[in-house]
C-alpha cells in the first residue's frame, strides 16, 4: 500500500530526516498541493541544517521560498516562519553547474528563490 502524499511542508521535512528523498517528498507534495491549494498546507517545517540531512541547509531555504510561492499563488501573505535568516543562504546555490546555466538561472529563478539566494529554473514548482 503505498503512503499518502505530504500533506504539508512540514511533513516533507520530517520525511526527509526520516531518511526519505527530500526531491521525491517535494514533487509529491506539489501534486498535492495542485490539488488542494490550501494554504494550511504551509506549516512551519524543523530546521534541517544540523541534522544528519545532505544540504539541510539548502532544503530549509527551499522550503520557505516554495511556502513563499505557492501563498503568493493563493493571493495570500507568505507564512512569517519563511523570513527566519535560518532560511537564506549565506553563499548562492544553483540548480545546475556550469556558466551558460548560471547565466539563465540569475535570470529565470522566481523571486522568492533568488530573495533566499537559491538559483533554479522558471518552472522549478511545475509539476509534471
Amino acid at each position: 500500500m503505498m503512503e499518502p502524499r505530504p500533506s504539508s511542508v512540514a511533513e516533507i521535512a520530517r520525511r526527509t530526516c526520516a531518511g526519505r528523498s527530500f526531491e521525491f517528498e517535494l514533487s509529491d507534495f506539489l501534486h498535492e498541493f495542485a490539488r488542494q491549494k490550501d494554504y494550511g498546507m504551509l506549516t512551519e517545517p524543523p530546521v534541517l541544517l544540523g541534522e544528519l540531512v545532505p544540504n539541510g541547509g539548502i532544503q530549509d531555504a527551499y522550503l520557505a521560498a516554495v511556502a513563499a510561492s505557492l501563498a503568493a499563488s493563493l493571493g495570500r501573505s507568505a507564512p512569517p516562519w519563511v523570513r527566519d535568516s535560518e532560511r537564506v543562504l549565506r553563499e548562492p546555490w544553483f540548480a545546475s553547474p556550469g556558466r551558460h546555466m548560471r547565466a539563465l538561472l540569475l535570470v529565470e529563478s522566481p523571486a522568492a528563490f533568488r530573495e533566499r539566494n537559491l538559483f533554479v529554473t522558471a518552472n522549478a514548482l511545475s509539476v509534471a
